[in-house]
C-alpha cells in the first residue's frame, strides 16, 4: 500500500468532511464521523487540523476558492451578457454534478449566523471575506456594474435554495430564471 504525504491526507480529509459539513452541518458533525470517512485516527486528524473550527474554515475557504475558479475560468476573456450566461451555465453545472459543494455553501451561512448568535464572530468574518471575493470575481467580468452583480448573486442564492430544498427541474419555480441558470437536464429526477 502506498503512504499518503500529509498534504495528500490533508486534501482527503477537506474532501470528507466537506461530505459530512455538507450533510449535517458544523454543529451536526463530528470530527468522529469525518475521520472514520477518511479512515484516521481522530488524532491524526487534530494533527493536520487543531480542531473542527479549524478544519471547517479550511473546507469553506475551498468552497469559496473553488466557486471563484469556476467563475474564473468560464468567464475568461468575455464581459457583460456573455460573461453572465457562462459563470450561470458553469455553476449550474458544478451544483448538478457536485451537490456537496451547493450544500457546503448553505450550511456555511447557517453556521455563520448560529456563531454569531453564540458569540463567535471568526466563521462570519471568513465566510463573509470569501463572499467578497466572490463578488468581486463576478463584478469585473459584469462590467463592474453593481445591479448586475446584485441581480447574479441574487439569482445564485435563489438556485442554491431552490436545489436545497429539492425542487426538480422542470418546476414551474424555475420558470423565472434564465436559461442558463436552470437545472434542466442536468439534474437527474
Amino acid at each position: 500500500m502506498v503512504r499518503m504525504s500529509a498534504e495528500e491526507r490533508r486534501e482527503s480529509v477537506i474532501r470528507a468532511a466537506t461530505t459530512e459539513f455538507a450533510r449535517g452541518g458544523y454543529y451536526g458533525t463530528s470530527t468522529e464521523a469525518i475521520a472514520k470517512r477518511v479512515g484516521v485516527s481522530q488524532p491524526y486528524l487534530f494533527r493536520l487540523f487543531p480542531g473542527k473550527k479549524a478544519l471547517f474554515l479550511a473546507v469553506a475557504q475551498r468552497c469559496m476558492e473553488d466557486t471563484i475558479r469556476t467563475f474564473e475560468e468560464a468567464a475568461k476573456g468575455l464581459e457583460g451578457e456573455e460573461a453572465l450566461r457562462a459563470m450561470a451555465n458553469a455553476y449550474t453545472k458544478v451544483i448538478a454534478e457536485q451537490p456537496e459543494r451547493l450544500l457546503m455553501q448553505m450550511q456555511m451561512y447557517v453556521t455563520v449566523g448560529a456563531a454569531e448568535q453564540a458569540g463567535d464572530p471568526e466563521f462570519g468574518e471568513a465566510v463573509r471575506d470569501g463572499w467578497m471575493r466572490l463578488w468581486d470575481t463576478v463584478h469585473l467580468p459584469l462590467g463592474a456594474d453593481t445591479d448586475g452583480t446584485t441581480t447574479f448573486m441574487a439569482y445564485g442564492m435563489l438556485i442554491n435554495c431552490l436545489v436545497a430544498m429539492g425542487f426538480p427541474p422542470g418546476h414551474r419555480v424555475w420558470e423565472g430564471l434564465y436559461p442558463e441558470a436552470r437545472l434542466e437536464g442536468r439534474l437527474e429526477k
